[in-house]
């Protein structure tokens, strides 16, 4: 069974920084390309970043970039996301998926977590 868990959200200031976590069970994550996703309220999803099986390629949406880190552990089966400078516009429930880029099966197929919320506010 897929497993995906995200954790790391929180309640942090404008300017403040979080690190999310995704770990995953029941699929090979070095073979696979894992990207974040986002959902704020009410409002659809949203592609934050991707990144390659090995790590060395990274993708970020255009308001993420400089702010935002992808990466991973493929040892730990964990994917990361490092957010600095953060933004009440960044206020959305984070989720990790399968795949690379914002194509149709990366955002909405497969398996999901319970995602993991972030709240930028003063």
């Amino acid at each position: 069974e897929v497993q995906l868990v995200e954790s790391g959200g929180g309640l942090v200031q404008p300017g403040g920084s979080l690190t999310l976590s995704c770990t995953v069970s029941g699929f090979t994550f070095h073979l696979e390309a894992m990207t974040w996703v986002r959902q704020a309220p009410g409002k659809g999803l949203e592609w934050v970043s991707s990144i390659t099986r090995s790590g060395d390629i990274t993708l970020y949406a255009e308001s993420m970039k400089g702010r935002f880190t992808i990466s991973r552990d493929n040892a730990k089966n964990t994917l990361y996301l490092q957010m600095n400078s953060l933004k009440p516009d960044d206020t959305a429930v984070y989720y990790c998926r399968r795949g690379f880029g914002r194509g149709i099966a990366t955002m909405t197929g497969g398996s999901w977590g319970q995602g993991t919320q972030v709240t930028v506010s003063s």
